[in-house]
């Protein structure tokens, strides 16, 4: 095998594991992703062991001193971690791309197999965008945290939606869900590109029930789902890789479920009975310590929250309580909101 073909190949295989290396401490310590950090981990051991068959004639060709490629700046600068991210899995990228095609040649072919390179490709495509997304949605699940209002249109009208939402985030909530059952499309469309843009100057997490087209195209941070809308793999599949979901969840195989199938966030309840959705199963601070004990994603009570009762809410483990009458069903929203702010930050 020609010393040239060698070296390229020893220096390829060193991007390969240096990259994947760099994603997987992504996946391990920034993510805190087992699975993912797993998978990495898998395929940087599969091609390190398939390479290893060259024995040690790719390290005998080795030049470092001679090589040209130290005297040649870098091009482009990253100042992020999902930046850098997308660096390293361009590299790894490129460089099994070059030892596939090399893998092609005949006194080659023989020790590596091309087959087994481009699979490898096309796996970290998707390991990739899988990982980016995470890193990117990372920043939006550290707000599901303190107080989440919903403003639900069967009890306030569409004409109050604007003003009650200013003076929520300025109150200080860290999400607002639009949850509107009545509106047309049209409608819905437009109140929630209004609010999307009210809540990114506030740095308010913006959400929509159940539209999945209306949240892509106003912009939302992210959508949230129940049990009887589409399947959570779906909406994955068709939000931008930024946006966030949340699920319901009534019991914990639920809730369990939701985190195996891809929910940034779980939202539990009835906790209690709930003046809005009187029809609502209360299942108590029992479920929501259960659930919070068996899944590591953030946690959203729900149902018949007050400031009577979010205290007791908190201690049970919940990250975020989510609130409708509570404060749309007060005279004084900017007060209401206050109040259970600072219940919040006791």
């Amino acid at each position: 095998m020609p010393r040239q073909t060698l070296r390229i190949i020893d220096a390829n295989c060193n991007r390969i594991g240096e990259g994947l290396r760099f994603l997987e401490d992504i996946a391990r310590f920034i993510l805190n992703d087992a699975q993912l950090s797993h998978r990495l981990k898998v395929t940087r051991h599969d091609l390190i062991h398939s390479l290893s068959k060259l024995g040690v004639d790719a390290i005998s060709a080795r030049d470092s001193e001679g090589d040209i490629g130290q005297s040649i700046k870098s091009i482009g600068q990253h100042h992020d971690l999902t930046s850098l991210t997308t660096a390293n899995a361009k590299r790894v990228e490129e460089a099994l791309r070059v030892i596939e095609e090399l893998a092609k040649l005949p006194d080659i072919s023989a020790t590596l197999s091309a087959h087994q390179f481009e699979q490898a490709r096309f796996t970290l495509y998707s390991l990739e965008r899988e990982l980016l997304s995470k890193l990117l949605r990372q920043a939006k699940l550290k707000l599901i945290t303190g107080l989440y209002v919903i403003i639900d249109t069967q009890v306030v009208s569409h004409e109050n939606i604007l003003d009650a939402a200013r003076k929520i985030v300025r109150s200080g909530a860290n999400v607002l869900q639009l949850r509107d059952k009545l509106a047309n499309r049209s409608a819905l469309l437009k109140i929630s590109q209004s609010l999307a843009g009210l809540c990114r100057k506030a740095g308010c997490l913006f959400i929509v029930n159940d539209h999945l087209d209306i949240a892509i195209a106003a912009n939302a941070d992210g959508l949230h789902v129940g049990q009887e809308d589409l399947p959570l793999k779906v909406v994955r599949r068709e939000l931008p890789i930024d946006k966030i979901v949340g699920v319901s969840a009534r019991t914990l195989a639920e809730a369990q479920k939701a985190q195996a199938d891809g929910a940034d966030y779980v939202a539990v309840g009835s906790i209690f009975l709930s003046p809005t959705k009187r029809e609502a199963e209360v299942v108590g601070l029992e479920r929501l310590k259960q659930i919070k004990q068996a899944i590591s994603l953030p946690v959203v009570a729900i149902g018949g929250i007050n400031k009577e009762n979010i205290g007791q809410v908190m201690i049970s483990g919940a990250a975020a309580a989510a609130v409708v009458s509570a404060v749309l069903s007060e005279t004084n929203i900017e007060k209401a909101t206050r109040q259970l702010v600072m219940q919040l930050e006791k």
